[in-house]
């Protein structure tokens, strides 16, 4: 490590996605300590201090807002960036005006995230790492409540808030593995 490096608290439930993002930041010289849920994350926020968090927005228990208010109240210099596979316009604006440095959608390159902090960021981004479409997102939001609803498309269309046909009819356009 160098005497530059930055150091980061990570705060995902995804195992895959926060391992993968640490290791992402660790090549880039940077010191991280990944979380898995709230109690964790202030758990490491007390005993050690972080200049950058990236957060998740969507976790069980207290949600990323919840996280992003609980660190800001333990340090208030503390920069943050909330990320979320399921942006709103209204979630965006509350983690910005709770004290986030930005607000990105998943998936979400390591190279994206700290160009948002504005540390070790090149000039230009991989367009492959281009903000999802529209159709991508809502096809990503469909697959993850139905998953979380176990496959059942009655009930993932009830928590969709659209008609038990309508959804059929989206779920037609793209196959979704259950």
């Amino acid at each position: 490590m160098n005497d530059d490096a930055v150091s980061f608290l990570l705060v995902d439930d995804d195992e895959r996605f926060r391992s993968r993002l640490a290791r992402a930041l660790t090549e880039r010289g940077h010191r991280v300590q990944a979380a898995a849920d709230h109690a964790e994350a202030l758990r490491l926020a007390r005993g050690t201090r972080f200049e950058r968090a990236v957060v998740d927005l969507r976790m069980p228990g207290p949600n990323g807002l919840q996280v992003v208010r609980d660190l800001l109240a333990l340090d208030a210099a503390l920069e943050l960036v909330v990320l979320t596979g399921y942006g709103s316009i209204a979630t965006a604006v509350e983690a910005v005006r709770l004290g986030a440095r930005d607000y990105l959608t998943k998936p979400c390159h390591a190279d994206r995230i700290l160009a948002a902090f504005e540390v070790d960021a090149p000039a230009t981004l991989d367009p492959a790492f281009e903000t999802p479409s529209l159709a991508r997102l809502e096809r990503e939001h469909i697959e993850r409540v139905l998953l979380e609803c176990g496959g059942n498309v009655s009930k993932a269309a009830r928590v969709l808030g659209v008609q038990r046909r309508t959804l059929q009819y989206k779920l037609a356009k793209f196959p979704v593995a259950r």
